[in-house]
């Protein structure tokens, strides 16, 4: 990343040193998952598509510990392997509205918080911003070459109410909750970065 583009990577202290970690970004531009992989402190295991994995991708993905999901479905496999990753003390990359977007969290899926609650894992915030900026002139899709792309990390919370509850209520309330710390954050990361 550091080769290709300019990341300024802001906050990162905030991300745990050790234990379960689940790392909600927000997706505007296919680099940014890449992009978070490159400069997050610790390695990050991302759930995607089922259709990035094609070619010699499907055995490189595979390699660095990324997990495959169907999204035609709840995807027993994916949800397993998510699980261990946070079972195991690892860090899960989840893009919560689910598909690249706006990339303002208006929309969040329940799965961030069905595995925050259920693994009673802290949720970090994490806004890349710049990525989708500008169209670069040599690779149509990417921002140009050594382009400034911010990645600002906020302060781990907890997503569920500390009942333990893991209802479907419950994770209404704490898909909700979650939404309001993950936008809060990119509002804050906006004004901070000045984009």
């Amino acid at each position: 990343m550091n080769g290709l583009w300019k990341p300024r990577v802001l906050g990162a202290w905030r991300v745990p040193a050790a234990g379960p970690v689940i790392m909600a970004v927000n997706h505007s531009h296919n680099l940014d998952g890449p992009m978070l992989m490159g400069t997050a402190p610790r390695p990050v295991h991302f759930l995607i598509k089922k259709e990035a994995f094609v070619g010699p991708l499907d055995p490189f993905l595979r390699g660095i510990g990324q997990l495959k999901v169907d999204r035609s479905g709840a995807d027993r496999t994916a949800i397993t392997g998510a699980l261990d990753v946070l079972a195991a003390g690892g860090v899960l990359g989840i893009f919560p509205e689910g598909t690249r977007g706006e990339g303002d969290f208006a929309s969040l899926r329940a799965g961030l918080a069905y595995f925050a609650v259920r693994s009673g894992a802290p949720v970090v915030p994490v806004a890349v911003l710049g990525s989708a900026e500008r169209e670069g002139r040599l690779v149509r899709g990417l921002p140009p070459l050594r382009t400034r792309v911010d990645v600002v990390f906020g302060d781990a919370f907890e997503a569920g109410d500390g009942s333990g509850r893991r209802t479907r209520t419950a994770l209404d309330e704490a898909t909700v909750r979650i939404q309001r710390r993950l936008s809060a954050h990119l509002a804050d990361a906006k004004r901070f970065t000045g984009r």
